[in-house]
């Protein structure tokens, strides 16, 4: 096995980035089909048809193989004059390698690749939104250095 190539999602990537997605998605579903969904193929190619070569994607090839992504998603704006939060220009980040890759540093690789790029591009704080019930990704963005910071509470609106 050679080493992994991380770089820059190319539009030739796009069928790839399209498997990891719903790939990704069914992983969730198993774990709270309640709270995740397996998206509309046609809807994932869309969006990543349309934002490859201007999003924050990144990839990593193995032997030929685009076998994972991080995803950087830069939030709206830092905090507002008359807000009491720190400005800080923030990102989420979303990674995804397949199974039968895992354990091999790809993610690891993946999420540092993440971070470069957001700080290049002025992000100075990443998130990784992972619901408690993902003990793998909890465990997964731990052992990269993300640590809680505060409670997000929520409710549902009927």
């Amino acid at each position: 096995m050679q080493d992994p190539l991380i770089r820059p999602a190319e539009r030739g990537d796009v069928p790839a980035l399209v498997r990891l997605r719903l790939a990704n998605a069914e992983r969730h579903v198993e774990l709270d089909p309640e709270l995740f969904r397996i998206p509309d193929e046609t809807a994932v190619r869309g969006y990543f048809e349309d934002v490859v070569g201007r999003a924050l994607i990144s990839v990593a090839e193995l032997d030929g193989e685009v076998v994972g992504m991080a995803e950087v998603v830069p939030l709206p704006g830092g905090s507002p004059d008359h807000q009491i939060l720190v400005p800080r220009r923030a990102a989420d980040v979303h990674t995804v390698v397949l199974d039968g890759y895992r354990g091999r540093g790809l993610g690891a690789a993946l999420v540092a690749e993440a971070e470069r790029v957001a700080a290049a591009h002025g992000v100075s704080l990443v998130f990784a939104n992972i619901f408690a019930t993902n003990e793998e990704a909890l465990a997964f963005y731990s052992g990269a250095g993300f640590g809680p910071r505060g409670i997000l509470l929520s409710k549902q609106c009927d």
